[in-house]
């Protein structure tokens, strides 16, 4: 059994569902076909369904904020700033400086979508009708000011209920700003390809599965959760953190849950694969000290690991504990995905 994790071979369809729950948004998974042709890449697939996204938050409007404006005008509203006034002789011109709010659409998540849209029309493998769509758009965005897109600004957005329509569109505007670079001085930018880098994969992966298992089992608390050893002495501060992945109830079980996010998955020994035993020492010191915690109540834990055009699934008691060690195809129809997943937790 070869059980290795190609990401490659993940369908492009399948990252764009991970993406969809990892961001809190399972329901813009229906914006693409489960049964469809895949897509050529993820950011031709993003770019689609930004521009669905755009398309109608141009229809229902841009969101406008009041913003603090300074100008020079012959027009007093506002608030009088005497001091720039009288520095600058602007009483001369039967001007002066005034600061007043102002109700504009110029603002940072009007300024993050645009700059996105400008940085994918350089876009060089973008399929054709993309870019005459991005053309289109951009003319409605003419008076929004053109800044830099970096990943510092997305952190400064502010959403709230009046806005939240927002959030999944800044989610992919953030995810193109991070993986479609632009080279200083070129006039292409070209795809980083996230799926080849292990750490993002690994915390999509995680992400993904948390928040899935959140929406199958509302009641759930499905997070991510810290233990404690118990221990007892002067330098405890040297002893490295607890953290599980996925720390859930469901029907009164309480499950821990470890994401495996490994190319091989399985270790090779003398012949044979076997599961790895480090990953094992680990999910049994989550269990214990959660029984200790938990005065004497056991959860089950799980090693749940990605794999492509390969599963497995073994079930073991070790010292009282059930244990599952398991993988999910990622190469799968996505309702195939959705229906391992929940086998996942059925009794063994």
């Amino acid at each position: 059994m070869n059980s290795s994790t190609d990401t490659s071979k993940i369908p492009v369809k399948n990252i764009y569902y991970m993406l969809a729950y990892a961001w809190d948004h399972p329901h813009e998974s229906r914006m693409i076909d489960v049964y469809g042709e895949d897509e050529k890449d993820i950011i031709n697939l993003l770019s689609k369904i930004l521009i669905l996204k755009v398309k109608s938050l141009i229809k229902r409007g841009l969101y406008k904020e009041y913003t603090p404006v300074r100008v020079e005008s012959g027009v007093i509203r506002g608030k009088v700033l005497f001091k720039e006034s009288i520095e600058r002789f602007s009483y001369k011109k039967g001007k002066m400086h005034i600061k007043h709010e102002e109700f504009t659409d110029d603002i940072l998540h009007n300024q993050l979508i645009k700059a996105t849209l400008l940085r994918l029309s350089m876009y060089e493998h973008l399929e054709n009708e993309h870019y005459e769509d991005l053309k289109r758009m951009l003319m409605y965005f003419r008076s929004i000011s053109r800044i830099e897109l970096k990943l510092k600004f997305f952190n400064q957005v502010t959403l709230h209920r009046n806005n939240q329509h927002y959030r999944f569109i800044l989610n992919i505007c953030q995810f193109i700003s991070e993986n479609v670079l632009l080279h200083e001085g070129a006039k292409e930018s070209a795809f980083n390809d996230f799926s080849r880098d292990h750490m993002k994969m690994a915390r999509l992966f995680e992400n993904f599965v948390k928040n899935f298992y959140r929406r199958e089992h509302p009641g759930s608390n499905a997070r991510s959760e810290t233990l404690d050893w118990g221990a007892i002495g002067e330098k405890n501060e040297y002893l490295p953190l607890m953290h599980t992945d996925i720390s859930m109830i469901v029907e009164n079980q309480k499950y821990i849950i470890d994401t495996k996010f490994y190319q091989h998955g399985l270790l090779e020994f003398k012949g044979k694969e076997i599961i790895r035993s480090g990953h094992l020492y680990q999910l049994y010191a989550y269990l214990e000290n959660d029984r200790r915690r938990r005065n004497g109540n056991k959860a089950v834990g799980i090693l749940l690991y990605p794999r492509v055009y390969q599963s497995f699934n073994f079930n073991y008691e070790i010292q009282d504990f059930h244990m599952k060690i398991c993988s999910v195809d990622l190469a799968e129809n996505w309702r195939d995905i959705e229906s391992r997943l929940k086998s996942i937790l059925s009794k063994p």
